[in-house]
């Protein structure tokens, strides 16, 4: 029978019991082909397999079983060995393998590049874009403006020349010449009388006649020309009332050019200030959707870092192992002893880790 068949007729045949019987019938045999005083088989976990190593254990394969061995620590035989005093932190059961397990995920989010959302500029809103064409278009008010301008200046050239005989003239009293007619009338009128009392006095065409016919003379033209001064100052006034006017009319249309601007002005401040509240509201609508995705992108690296905090709050024990020169006592021994000790205390609160079979340090697959 070949050693596979063998094997295979172990596993099927042979319940746990009857296997312990026939290990226990083996174990001598296995353990006598330990090396430099490896002579014990033992089941050790893989903390107590670091303790073995940190006594001075090789942690070798032997070549004859296949199995891990440790050649008594490296100190039997009375050998001279200077005395170390070693502390060591052990995790508590499950929660080294957690913390491992905590590294090999950090180090693939490390290793796996980030998405960076680019960064990205709203742009300008319609209603900026409104303002803006109605800021290009320059020259609004700018004809009443100048309508304005000239008036003023046609204004003013007719107040410095003084009145125009045709400027003046629509100024005067259409009826002014029928004024001068009855003025003349009334002065006839008293001439025939004067002429009518000196016929009947006997005295027509004499000296007193002629005198009062001289007075009646002079009072007519001083009415003409009283009646012609009151005239001229009535046009005179009337002119300067127009050329005042035409002045104000004209600072009015200046003025109104000058308002029509700054209403285009207000309007297009009034477009730039509503569009900029718009492209503030885009930027932030575009802000908020970068900040989510990387939210997203880093929302692996937060639950890393919590399992970190809860991990570093985790229990853990304390052992102390100390290895010292004795020419008669193998330091394996006296490593072993305590790391096995002080584990088997801790044993007694905690749930024991997965074993293995080792000879004497020696590591065997469970």
């Amino acid at each position: 029978m070949n050693k596979s068949s063998l094997i295979n007729e172990i596993k099927t045949k042979l319940n746990l019991k009857d296997k312990v019987e026939l290990f226990k019938f083996l174990y001598d045999e296995v353990a006598k082909e330990g090396r430099k005083g490896d002579t014990e088989l033992a089941h050790i976990n893989k903390w107590e397999s670091r303790l073995l190593k940190l006594c001075g254990g090789a942690g070798s394969i032997n070549p004859n079983t296949g199995l891990k061995e440790y050649l008594g620590g490296g100190g039997g035989g009375g050998q001279s060995v200077p005395e170390v005093q070693t502390s060591i932190i052990r995790e508590a059961p499950g929660i080294e393998e957690r913390k491992l397990g905590l590294m090999d995920i950090s180090k693939a989010l490390a290793e796996k590049a980030v998405p960076i959302p680019a960064v990205q500029v709203a742009p300008l809103a319609g209603l900026e874009q409104t303002g803006i064409t109605a800021a290009g278009t320059t020259g609004i008010g700018a004809p009443a403006v100048q309508a304005g301008i000239t008036g003023l200046q046609q204004a003013g050239a007719q107040a410095a020349l003084g009145p125009t005989a045709a400027g003046f003239s629509q100024y005067l009293n259409p009826m002014q010449s029928y004024v001068l007619d009855e003025i003349n009338r009334q002065a006839a009128i008293g001439q025939q009388q004067l002429a009518g009392q000196a016929v009947q006095a006997g005295a027509f065409g004499g000296g007193r006649e002629g005198i009062q016919r001289a007075e009646q003379e002079r009072a007519r033209l001083a009415t003409i020309g009283q009646a012609q001064q009151q005239a001229f100052d009535r046009a005179l006034a009337g002119y300067q009332t127009g050329i005042g006017q035409q002045m104000q009319a004209a600072t009015g249309q200046a003025q109104l050019g000058t308002a029509q601007q700054q209403m285009a002005q207000a309007d297009i401040n009034q477009l730039m200030a509503a569009g900029g509240l718009q492209r503030q509201l885009a930027q932030q609508t575009l802000d908020a959707a970068r900040a989510t995705e990387l939210q997203r992108a880093y929302e692996p690296f937060q639950r890393a870092e919590f399992l970190k905090s809860q991990y570093q709050g985790g229990p853990t024990s304390q052992s102390g192992v100390t290895q010292s020169t004795m020419p008669t006592t193998s330091p394996l021994a006296q490593g072993a002893g305590a790391g096995l000790g002080a584990y088997a205390a801790y044993q007694t609160a905690q749930a024991r880790a997965p074993q293995i079979n080792v000879i004497s340090g020696q590591t065997q697959g469970a």
